[in-house]
């Protein structure tokens, strides 16, 4: 049998494309392509001739060779030559819709695999991961922002106040400030931005993943605007807020 199947799947992660995106590339189904990548099928020609346009390379490669361990490759040279002098992070997008199956698959290498990929040049080394926020509780920052974070090995390691992505087993994904809590190291208080909102206390050993805020990606020319009355309500909110935080440390 061919290298066809194993090659497509080794360049499709490579480009950090899912199935749905490289079948539509390549004007097949994903239930075909899945075909093909598992190796229960062999594809068509005009199929590897549109995979070979893409890659740049030649069709004796794709059919004969292991191009993820092969030598003499131009393109895979130069990507791996590419990999081996970056330094630029590559950064995992979790947008809204695949929040849930995230829940599930954090710790899986081949859902993580599965995510689009995009770089930052002003991010270098470490473990970064991009997340997509629907809603208002973190105004000004915009709904449908993209909020890049670092990896957080040690929930030790939180700077009180400071914005994280929290990945945790009975909020989900959420965006928040994080206060430790000094009389108690099992739970963490959760803070919004927009004082409408209350904070909330979460269980340490709920918490699967903390990402600090590195940078905010949002859209352009999209001004969240407010009213008088919406802003006095806002401080009386956040005044109450205060003395009720107060009143619990005391």
């Amino acid at each position: 049998m061919s290298q066809a199947g194993k090659n497509l799947k080794y360049l499709r992660k490579l480009r950090g494309w899912t199935q749905e995106e490289f079948a539509s590339k390549l004007k097949i189904k994903r239930s075909l392509l899945g075909a093909y990548e598992e190796e229960r099928a062999e594809p068509k020609l005009e199929v590897l001739e549109i995979i070979s346009g893409i890659f740049k390379i030649t069709l004796d490669e794709l059919l004969l060779k292991d191009v993820a361990n092969a030598k003499g490759s131009t393109y895979m040279e130069k990507r791996r030559q590419l990999k081996m002098t970056s330094n630029i992070a590559e950064i995992q997008f979790v947008p809204v819709k695949a929040a849930a199956g995230y829940l599930a698959g954090y710790a899986d290498p081949d859902f993580i695999d599965e995510l689009n990929t995009f770089t930052l040049p002003m991010l270098a080394g470490g473990s970064y991961r991009a997340f997509e926020i629907i809603g208002d509780s973190m105004l000004p920052t915009q709904s449908g922002s993209v909020i890049v974070g670092e990896k957080l090995e040690n929930i030790e390691d939180v700077k009180t106040s400071n914005t994280y992505i929290v990945v945790s087993r009975n909020e989900g994904i959420v965006y928040k400030r994080v206060l430790k809590n000094n009389r108690s190291k099992t739970k963490v208080t959760l803070v919004s931005d927009n004082p409408m909102y209350e904070p909330y206390q979460v269980n340490a050993d709920e918490i699967v993943e903390l990402w600090q805020a590195q940078m905010i990606i949002s859209k352009a020319n999209v001004q969240q605007r407010w009213d008088v009355n919406q802003l006095a309500s806002l401080v009386t909110n956040l005044q109450e807020q205060v003395i009720t935080m107060k009143k619990k440390l005391n």
